[in-house]
């Protein structure tokens, strides 16, 4: 009767354990790091961003991308005899029996297999006070099943890269790369025998956890490792890394916050976006080297886009300058800055569209008194100095102040204000609030709203939102300006030799190829732009701090120009 129930036990055990065990394919490809992983249109990885914080789980780690050491101190740890047994170690769990027995107390005699199947069946993992009998019956037999359809390396790669060693550290890349900022495959000895003695205790203190990995350093003959080995645990609990030791190829981060904030990211999922890896990682270095030479001109911030065209793609999208800053943080392609020049193509734009000017047109570059409510508004150019009367080509080209608030005054505040809405920039205030100083760029803009402006002018006038995710389908461009104004401004801004009176010719605003640019610069020098167009991309800069505070002696053409002219390039 004995016999029978046990035997029927055992059968009830075995069915509840051969519940739909998985391949090793099929754990490896269902595996999910914590992040959601942003690649460039070419297939990339761009950026991955953490969205489970209950569990921090990097990349999948190969058995052969894992220290020698590692393996070798956690099979001493954990199951001396992993290559000699078929999942369970008989001769094992029965000195653990015995021990029991007269010990009073639990001794586990869990091998890597069995631990394995734990973690591919919650159902199976040891509840808080320790299995029944029971359950670990269930579990040795799904070990034993784990044996027939896995191999060996299988078992110990999966059981890497499942288990949990720290707090929210699972897996070996996440507990390698922070607790020793270093990859799987570079940890030594010392450090393997305290991973392995996190797997035993994950939340032990540090003498607890020394002591451990002492006992494994002995087992291998290296006593002498356990000099100071205390002390270092407690350095590495104290100080661990931030978890990433590919911080240099994150290459858009505050692309991938854009572009998933209002949305729900699952921790694993993989999306593509627009982004070309390559010229990200051109534009972001080509940023940071010309803000770091700007360094002594107290300027530390600054932001680029590169847009395609014809599709509205976002090719490029940095920030910011990264470590060179103190806001790291902030995104320059969304912050709103003051817009200095860069609003005057719209202005003349929309009077070459009503017929008031032509490119010909003459403007007065002398002094004016504008009266206004809040008294008169005397504006200046840049160096101070009047030209007298120049066509709109020059005064536009060269980036004079007095004409364009002179044609603001023909066009009105409100028409431009409505006009800059239509191209997707929306002031915070109506037209009147800014006056005059709205043809001299008064209102905050956003880099990208403003680059998608300039795009317009390269469609001839026609508008459509920017494209983020490759998936997204493409906006029709609405027509917003007249073709052939669009066209005018366009070819006045790609007019180097219009461009003399204030540039000269030798600057970085000339190409070798078409392209029409405009810079700007706001009061105080506290922002500078240059956003230009070629016939296929457009590319937008913006230099300046992220605190407001001015820089010293730097204009469109000296701070962002260069880096315009490297990216368009």
């Amino acid at each position: 009767m004995r016999r029978a129930f046990c035997l029927a036990w055992a059968l009830a055990a075995w069915a509840g354990a051969a519940a739909a065990l998985p391949s090793f394919q099929q754990v490896k490809a269902g595996y999910a790091t914590s992040d959601t992983l942003l690649l460039d249109r070419h297939g990339e990885p761009v950026q991955a961003v953490r969205i489970d914080r209950s569990a921090r789980r990097l990349g999948w780690v190969p058995l052969a991308q894992v220290s020698p050491a590692l393996r070798q101190a956690l099979l001493l740890s954990e199951d001396k005899r992993f290559y000699e047994h078929s999942g369970v170690d008989w001769a094992g769990a029965g000195a653990a029996a015995w021990g029991n027995l007269w010990n009073g107390r639990t001794r586990g005699a869990s091998t890597v297999t069995m631990q394995l199947a734990g973690l591919l069946d919650r159902d199976l993992s040891a509840p808080a006070g320790g299995r029944s009998v029971g359950g670990k019956m269930q579990q040795a037999v799904t070990a034993l099943r784990l044996e027939r359809s896995w191999r060996k390396d299988q078992i110990l790669e999966a059981y890497l890269n499942l288990v949990g060693f720290r707090g929210e550290l699972v897996g070996i890349a996440a507990l390698s790369q922070t607790l020793f900022l270093k990859y799987p495959g570079g940890l030594d000895a010392r450090e393997s025998a305290i991973a392995a003695a996190l797997v035993r205790a994950p939340n032990a203190s540090a003498q607890a956890v020394a002591t451990r990995a002492c006992m494994v350093l002995r087992q291998q003959g290296r006593a002498a490792s356990c000099s100071g080995l205390q002390q270092t645990v407690r350095q590495i609990f104290d100080s661990p890394g931030s978890g990433r030791l590919d911080a240099d190829a994150q290459l858009a981060p505050h692309f991938a916050r854009r572009l998933l904030a209002g949305t729900s990211p699952m921790a694993g999922q993989v999306l593509r976006t627009t982004l070309d890896a390559k010229l990200q990682r051109f534009a972001r270095d080509t940023l940071r080297r010309q803000l770091a030479e700007l360094r002594p001109n107290h300027v530390e911030d600054g932001a680029l886009i590169v847009i395609d065209n014809a599709s509205g793609d976002v090719l490029a999208w940095v920030g910011g300058s990264g470590s060179l800053s103190q806001a790291a943080e902030v995104d320059g392609v969304t912050a709103p800055r003051q817009a200095g020049s860069t609003l005057k193509p719209f202005l003349y734009e929309l009077a070459i569209e009503r017929r008031w000017l032509t490119a010909a047109s003459l403007l007065d570059d002398a002094p004016v008194n504008l009266p206004t409510a809040a008294g008169l508004y005397v504006p200046e150019n840049y160096d101070h100095e009047f030209k007298g009367p120049v066509s709109l080509r020059t005064a536009l080209a060269s980036s004079l102040n007095v004409p364009a608030v002179r044609a603001l005054v023909m066009v009105t505040p409100n028409l431009m204000h409505e006009r800059l809405k239509a191209l997707g920039i929306p002031l915070r205030e109506h037209g009147d609030y800014y006056g005059y100083s709205l043809a001299l760029g008064s209102p905050e803009v956003r880099l990208s709203e403003l680059s998608n402006a300039y795009r317009a002018l390269a469609m001839n006038g026609r508008v459509s939102p920017l494209r983020l995710r490759a998936d997204d389908p493409r906006a029709a461009p609405r027509p917003v300006a007249d073709a052939s104004a669009s066209f005018i401004v366009a070819d006045v801004l790609s007019d180097r030799e219009a461009r003399v009176p204030t540039f000269g010719l030798d600057n970085a605003l000339a190409t070798r190829y078409w392209s029409a640019v405009k810079t700007g610069t706001s009061k105080d020098m506290r922002d500078n732009w240059c956003v230009g167009f070629s016939r296929r991309y457009t590319v937008g800069v913006w230099v300046g701090n992220a605190s407001g505070e001015p820089m010293w002696d730097v204009s469109g053409v000296t701070g962002a120009a260069p880096v315009w002219r490297a990216v368009m390039d």
